[in-house]
């Protein structure tokens, strides 16, 4: 026989829900709402969906709590001699019971039950948030997923940083809850390839050798070809093949810009140089183009610390120092504060802005600030949050760079961007009143290499070292514009003496 008070709370829980229906079926016929009604039930809507949103992430947390003690009793009642395990018939049958019980397939419930176990034993700060309504199902998913390959203390620190607002160095700008999760999954990935234990250089080594291209087919007479490629050659095709599509794009042109991708990139692939439908001889060749931030203590090879490559994140240090060494034909230096790593804000007085500014602003946001935007830095177009014939200037805090869908959001809706800072980009205020936080950056101060030991000096060997209490003494960071073309590292260093 059931538990009486399970049957009690679910049949709360439909009540509950009956009643929300209700409202949003008849909200905004009430007089309680003053002027137009439809303000009213637009009102009722939010709400409800907001509320929903957080019942689901509460009911996540009970599904996950549920389906660990599930586990943990089933074991504890196993027949004698039952060997517990992975791939033990003990574990096959939990598993299944849970399959079956949810309807879904066995290596669905098994990931449950992986997933659960993690969050309910090592991850109690996403499993508290989770529980609060304040994070969603997939943001949880996410940490798990990223804290599975870390230790205890990585496990801890990785959900500290996002959800511990007293942590050292927390997060900052928009809470992890309210991004889409697909966002937080890349800051957490980010974070994690920062501050795993094993370096970039040694697991980049090892996802090299596990490169391969797949076939999947699909309905309709179509399929998806997928590619597992290292970031930089990733990020190079994906930047060549948007900008010949931009460059056939025209008044005449039917196809969009998606369908343009994807014709382009059949056509590389087929034609071996041959004209195709949508030649990319056409238009002028671009250049595969892809922006890397990197310290400049690790692109001279006196600390491995990852850099940054705009719209995929951290790579190792070698691979930056490749990419400049074959073909890094503009760069230009950036001061950052030692305490945070954020970049020094610089300005202009007039209205255009100059190649360095934009640049600036690529840094400073890497990405469009509309929430859950993920349109990346070189797609995007600078705007002045207030307008300069209003006495806007032309200085970074008084820019964004939104996306074109997002830029003509805010010019042609009530949809407008908040003040940004040196270091933050604008939020963003809906027509319904709604404040919404942007994501920023996840800065860190930079590394200094490690300091010679004292018979180096002597010997005369030591490798380089800055003085680092010396006055007004800052790390910098170089951020490049590159060309997977010719190019030597020789004339870099140069360039800097």
């Amino acid at each position: 026989m059931g538990n009486p008070a399970v049957a009690k709370a679910f049949k709360d829980i439909n009540a509950a829900i009956a009643a929300l229906t209700a409202v949003v079926a008849e909200s905004g016929s009430d007089a309680f709402y003053r002027g137009d009604p439809r303000h009213g039930l637009a009102e009722d809507c939010l709400a409800v969906l907001a509320g929903a949103a957080a019942s689901d992430a509460r009911m996540a947390a009970l599904k996950a709590q549920t389906a660990a003690k599930f586990a943990k009793t089933a074991e504890s009642v196993a027949p004698p001699g039952a060997s517990p395990g992975e791939g033990s018939a003990q574990e096959m049958a939990v598993t299944a019971e849970v399959a079956c019980v949810l309807t879904i397939g066995e290596r669905a419930a098994g990931a449950l039950l992986n997933q659960s176990q993690l969050l309910t034993t090592a991850l109690p700060l996403t499993l508290s948030a989770l529980q609060a309504g304040t994070i969603s199902w997939q943001h949880a998913r996410a940490m798990v997923d990223e804290a599975a390959t870390l230790d205890p203390a990585g496990a801890a620190a990785l959900e500290a940083h996002f959800l511990d607002p007293a942590a050292p160095n927390a997060a900052g700008g928009c809470p992890a809850g309210e991004m889409p999760a697909s966002r937080f999954r890349h800051r957490a990935r980010t974070w994690r390839e920062r501050h795993h234990t094993e370096s970039i250089e040694k697991r980049h080594a090892k996802g090299v050798l596990d490169r391969r291209v797949e076939y999947a087919p699909d309905q309709d007479g179509m399929a998806w070809l997928s590619a597992y490629l290292p970031a930089d050659q990733a990020a190079a095709i994906w930047n060549r093949t948007t900008a010949v599509a931009r460059g056939l794009q025209g008044p005449d042109e039917p196809l969009t810009l998606t369908q343009l991708r994807a014709d382009i990139f059949a056509a590389a692939l087929l034609s071996s140089g041959n004209r195709a439908e949508h030649d990319p001889g056409q238009v002028p060749p671009p250049r595969a183009l892809v922006m890397v931030t990197v310290p400049v203590f690790s692109l001279l090879g006196a600390t491995e610390e990852p850099a940054m490559l705009d719209g995929y994140g951290p790579i190792p240090a070698s691979m930056a120092r490749d990419l400049v060494a074959n073909g890094a034909d503009s760069f230009y230096r950036v001061l950052v504060d030692p305490r945070d790593g954020a970049p020094l804000e610089i300005g202009r007085a007039n209205y255009r802005l100059t190649k360095a500014m934009r640049n600036w602003l690529r840094l400073r946001d890497g990405k469009c600030p509309f929430p859950g935007c993920s349109n990346h830095s070189l797609d995007n177009e600078a705007d002045h949050i207030l307008a300069w014939d209003k006495g806007g200037t032309t200085g970074v805090s008084n820019l964004g760079q939104p996306c074109h869908r997002h830029h003509r959001l805010r010019h042609t809706s009530a949809w407008r961007p908040t003040p940004a800072t040196k270091n933050e980009p604008p939020g963003w205020i809906s027509p319904t009143g709604r404040h919404y936080k942007s994501e920023h950056q996840d800065w860190e101060p930079p590394h200094w290499p490690k300091e010679p030991k004292p018979e180096a000096r002597r010997n005369g060997h030591a490798p380089y070292s800055a003085p680092r209490d010396a006055p007004g003494c800052q790390p910098d960071i170089v951020h490049l514009g590159i060309s997977l073309g010719e190019g030597r590292l020789e004339r870099f260093l140069h360039a800097r003496t």
